[in-house]
């Protein structure tokens, strides 16, 4: 207490000189100018989506997916990684995504915990397309979506919306931003719950499917405040937790995490930016296994935890700006986990405890530097990274004796990963200019991938604790057009080549025992590095602007291939899991002179195969949201929302049997907003 009240006292006598320090809240501008493939979501697009989910608004830019199509309503989180140009996954994230400088890929799976990042307490989301970005760190082979939380004065004081949909469901938001010496600190909290939908499709229920219900609530504080006339101190911290079910018996699933961060940002002579954060994540779940008739549901593994930590730090100084930008850093990231599971149930109760995890970490350093000479602008960057997978481990015990069946201790291993990027661009009239640029990055395999096993319905995947790096080098080639201020067209051609991809591998079909998981129903898979996905492409984005009115629409074509030998030579040729050809994304918006708003979104998602094996395919899916506010009074408003305007079936996954599973139905909303 006493150093709190020292630090307020310290922050309201600030000398006189600091009265014109402007605190921004953001980090250091990159030194690369490149926006050709990329696509900037403002506050207003963020805070006006039907579902209010950050990942269903990222669907602006053509070409983002999640590894399934539910939202983190219905979805398992585990399922929940992103991507982009059409390389495919396996629940694991091939995007690095970063909120205010900290990668918030799950430091044991990957995934994304999409209900932590409510779009409303966002001022910014940059989603860049192609590989070998060197100062977020490893891990963005696709791309990278850079996130920022809202400023104060976007915040606007005190502010809450409240709104009621269907299936008995709420979502509130509560925001507050206030002065705080010459700093500030903001806070936001969201809560949301459902009653949900069956997943299953009417035609295949059966006595054991119910509605999935959810309930899902986040806490953010950030305080902001000057150290001097030209630096700050941004610090962050926030929770989260989320319980569903995926709509029968034993299917529940609670996962929870806290992040805290400190950064230090300099704008002066030098300018440097320091940043330190922790993350802690923890995840149970159930999974059953359910006949041809769905008639029941069997308990077949408890995973009762999943503790997971993530440490690192990062520094980065800019020692030369202007025509010739120089930006110099390195960064550290260890990761630990484990999972807990009981498997071989026996008249519903468990009969074989597995623990499961171990740690990894990266240690690199980067230079980006940038030359601009009138209408060129030259950009190289290089990083090199070292790398470590240690203390790997699966212990099996039989619960009644305690006997150990598995002791494993997985070998050390460690190597050093050289990425980098060149590009360049040329202003070839007032309206036009040409980039290019080539890249390599890379990604370590996360613990998740190396020991956990999981089911989906009767089918089941074992880890791989072998597991080597993924590589990948690409090039890509854009135009940006400009022919009038208000209208902007961009258009990119790429090539990509991933190296060692992961994915998970058909090996057998049950039903039997397999190793690594036990007794299956349905298919049997194993986390293998193929020899490669070689994906090929183009991405279009357009923006036209009128008055009220401002109309947004993105393309992606994105041709994919895996090159397989050895065991997964079957899938040479193929196209990668969950990896749809066309994906498309259109959306108009009105705001009027009162404050009133409308806004109306199309997206669609090309046909994609379910398995690796290209034998189940998913069907396209074409859909609509619409969402309109009408102001009241002064800072007061009604809204109304619906997502999926024509109740389109959006299939999400086809489980072995050909059970088919859906995304989420016509949703209606109405409610109230006050405040910003």
């Amino acid at each position: 207490m006493r150093n709190r009240l020292f630090f307020l006292g310290l922050l309201s006598a600030w000398p006189a000189q600091a009265q014109e320090i402007v605190v921004t809240g953001r980090g250091l501008d990159s030194v690369r100018g490149d926006t050709a493939t990329s696509v900037t979501l403002d506050r207003a697009r963020l805070t006006s989506s039907a579902s209010n989910r950050l990942e269903d608004v990222l669907r602006d830019a053509a070409g983002f997916q999640l590894f399934r199509r539910s939202d983190a309503r219905s979805a398992n989180p585990t399922s929940q990684g992103a991507t982009l140009r059409g390389l495919g996954g396996n629940a694991s994230s091939r995007v690095l995504i970063t909120l205010d400088g900290v990668p918030q890929a799950d430091p044991f799976g990957g995934w994304i915990a999409w209900p932590a990042l409510d779009p409303r307490r966002l001022g910014r989301a940059r989603v860049t397309r192609g590989g070998g970005a060197v100062a977020g760190g490893p891990g963005a082979l696709a791309g990278s979506i850079d996130l920022d939380s809202a400023a104060p004065d976007e915040i606007d004081g005190l502010g809450a919306r409240f709104a009621a949909g269907s299936r008995d469901s709420f979502d509130a938001a509560l925001s507050a931003a206030a002065a705080l010496g010459r700093g500030s600190l903001t806070a936001f909290s969201s809560y949301a719950r459902g009653d949900g939908f069956i997943p299953i499709v009417a035609r295949q229920r059966g006595a054991a499917d119910r509605a999935a219900p959810y309930e899902q609530a986040g806490l953010a504080i950030r305080a902001l405040a000057p150290l001097s006339a030209t630096t700050e101190l941004q610090a962050n911290l926030a929770a989260f937790t989320d319980r569903r079910e995926r709509g029968t018996a034993f299917s529940a699933i609670a996962s929870r995490g806290a992040d805290a961060s400190l950064r230090i940002v300099g704008r002066g002579t030098l300018p440097f930016a320091a940043l330190v954060y922790v993350q802690t994540r923890d995840l149970a779940t159930d999974f059953a296994s359910v006949p041809a008739d769905r008639a029941t549901a069997t308990q077949v593994l408890d995973q009762y935890a999943t503790p997971a930590t993530g440490l690192g730090a990062r520094i980065e100084a800019q020692p030369l700006t202007g025509a010739l930008a120089l930006s110099l850093g390195a960064d550290w990231r260890e990761t630990e986990g484990r999972t807990e599971e009981l498997f071989q149930f026996v008249a519903g109760a468990g009969t074989r405890g597995r623990v499961a995890g171990g740690r990894t970490r990266t240690l690199g350093a980067f230079a980006e530097l940038s030359w601009e000479n009138g209408p060129l602008q030259l950009n190289a960057a290089a990083r090199l990274d070292r790398w470590q997978i240690v203390a790997g481990r699966l212990e099996e015990r039989t619960l009644a004796s305690g006997a150990l069946l598995t002791g494993t201790r997985f070998p050390d291993r460690g190597g050093w990963e050289p990425t980098g990027r060149v590009g360049a661009s040329w202003r070839a009239s007032p309206s036009k200019t040409l980039r290019a640029a080539a890249y390599r990055g890379w990604r370590l395999p996360t613990l998740n991938e190396l020991y956990r096993p999981f089911r989906v319905g009767p089918d089941a995947t074992a880890a791989n604790a072998a597991l080597s790096p993924e590589r990948l080098t690409g090039v890509e080639a854009g135009l940006e057009w400009r022919p009038a201020p208000a209208v902007r067209i961009g258009a990119t051609a790429f090539a990509n080549r991933l190296e060692d991809a992961i994915a998970n591998v058909t090996f057998g079909q049950g039903p039997a025992v397999f190793p690594g998981v036990g007794f299956v129903a349905g298919n049997y898979r194993q986390r293998q590095n193929l020899r490669a996905i070689v994906s090929r492409g183009v991405e279009v984005d357009a923006s036209f602007s009128l008055a009220a009115w401002r109309l947004t629409a993105s393309y992606s074509y994105a041709d994919a291939e895996v090159h397989a030998a050895g065991p997964a030579l079957p899938l040479d040729g193929l196209r990668p899991a969950q990896t749809p050809r066309h994906a498309g994304s259109a959306t108009l918006s009105w705001r009027g002179a009162t404050g009133a708003t409308a806004t109306l979104a199309a997206r669609y998602a090309g046909a994609q195969f379910e398995d690796d094996l290209n034998r189940q395919r998913i069907r396209d899916a074409l859909t609509f949201d619409a969402a309109a506010t009408l102001p009241l009074a002064a800072r007061l408003g009604v809204e109304a929302r619906v997502e999926n305007l024509t109740d389109a079936l959006i299939v999400a996954g086809i489980s072995g049997p050909g059970i088919v599973e859906r995304a989420s139905p016509r949703t209606f909303w109405l409610g109230l907003r006050w405040g910003a």
